[in-house]
């Protein structure tokens, strides 16, 4: 199999960020679970498989600080940078794998994750991720989790992914999480398609 990093450089490199499947010119589900869960803007923030998508510019514009994006792929986030010009150095840019881990000093309020997570097929990334995502949050911190849903597609960018439902994620998840919310929903991609999405919001024990 490919290096997933080969992969999602490729991608980045040769297609039109705005008419891949994941695209959102306003990541609404996202900023909503934000805005409910209502933390302080200066709390600190990683979005895990970020990539160039355009939740690091709303909340910039809302006010939120200590904003870290973290993506296997460089050029995504190099698309990013360039896009927020001198607004990219009030963000911290983690280009790598999230399977390598995280400094055990860097600790977050909020951990978001639209669709990173269920590419992990094999048990023991599972199980590595759960390990990292428990081990990086504080106590009474929030997890914003989206994945395909069983109604959704069973492979994303050409790669094989794993469906969960609210229940499975809420499941997998509940050593160290319990879940706050969860809901489906339909994402349109620039193409038309639809991709059904599980969506949970878990709260670090």
């Amino acid at each position: 199999m490919k290096d997933p990093r080969y992969h999602w450089e490729e991608v980045y490199q040769t297609k039109d960020s705005t008419k891949v499947g994941w695209f959102q010119s306003k990541p609404e589900k996202s900023l909503s679970c934000i805005h409910k869960i209502d933390l302080p803007k200066d709390v600190r923030i990683i979005d895990v498989g970020g990539g160039d998508s355009l939740l690091v510019d709303h909340l910039l514009d809302e006010g939120y600080k200590g904003l870290h994006v973290l993506d296997i792929s460089n050029g995504a986030l190099k698309n990013a940078q360039n896009r927020l010009a001198s607004k990219s150095s009030q963000v911290f840019w983690h280009a790598q794998d999230i399977l390598q881990g995280l400094d055990p000093s860097l600790k977050f309020d909020l951990w978001h994750d639209r669709a990173a997570f269920h590419f992990f097929t094999e048990e023991k990334d599972q199980i590595r991720y759960r390990e990292i995502v428990s081990a990086s949050l504080n106590k009474g911190g929030f997890f914003i989790i989206g994945t395909f849903s069983p109604k959704g597609p069973n492979t994303c960018s050409g790669l094989p992914i794993c469906q969960y439902s609210i229940a499975a994620l809420s499941h997998f998840f509940s050593k160290s999480f319990r879940l706050f919310e969860g809901f489906n929903y339909d994402h349109i991609t620039p193409s038309g398609s639809i991709q059904n999405y599980s969506m949970a919001i878990l709260r670090r024990r």
